[in-house]
């Protein structure tokens, strides 16, 4: 039976208006359903999911949970925007405080746009020699791929809106938000 949500509806953020994109059940159904596909592959290796701070917070927790299986969790600290712009350059200020050696990893992204953090960030990880490196993120702008990386699972596939909330921010607001929001373009 298909799934109902509840209407659209707009806020504001530093003087932009955002309307409700993808609502909290619908991210909690793809949550449940990305967790029943973990399992298949992971009920029996103690994965351990490596989540790209700060917006993956709110995803990883909620993922973590619905996953039936034992894991270990994670982070490291990669940034690139500056307001609703990826700025090309990247900052790395936290290393993982699990040995990833001969683990199964699994990074957590909230969202994969140009691939420049994944392209830059899993060479890191396979200097830890892990026995597995998998990618899944919440959020996927295929029309934004500027580096050949692969995700292994995908929540949603998205525009190239700007969006926040579910843990995405907007110069540091929004992330407290349940749903996700698009921008509505400037007029």
């Amino acid at each position: 039976m298909p799934q109902t949500y509840r209407a659209m509806t707009a806020i504001e953020i530093h003087g932009k208006t955002f309307t409700e994109y993808i609502p909290d059940e619908a991210i909690q159904d793809r949550i449940e359903a990305l967790a029943d596909e973990l399992d298949l592959e992971y009920k029996d290796k103690n994965p351990v999911f490596l989540g790209i701070l700060k917006g993956v917070f709110v995803f990883l927790a909620d993922l973590i949970r619905a996953c039936p299986f034992e894991n270990q969790t994670t982070f490291s600290k990669v940034s690139s925007y500056k307001g609703t712009q990826s700025t090309g350059e990247l900052t790395f200020s936290l290393e993982p405080d699990i040995d990833l050696s001969g683990r199964h990893v699994i990074i957590v992204e909230d969202i994969v746009d140009s691939g420049l953090t994944l392209s830059r960030l899993i060479p890191k990880i396979q200097e830890y020699k892990p026995a597995s490196i998998a990618v899944i993120s919440l959020l996927f702008k295929p029309e934004s791929l500027r580096y050949p990386i692969q995700l292994d699972y995908t929540g949603f596939e998205i525009g190239s809106d700007f969006v926040v909330g579910y843990g995405l921010d907007y110069d540091q607001c929004g992330r407290e938000l349940r749903s996700i929001y698009k921008i509505v373009e400037d007029e």
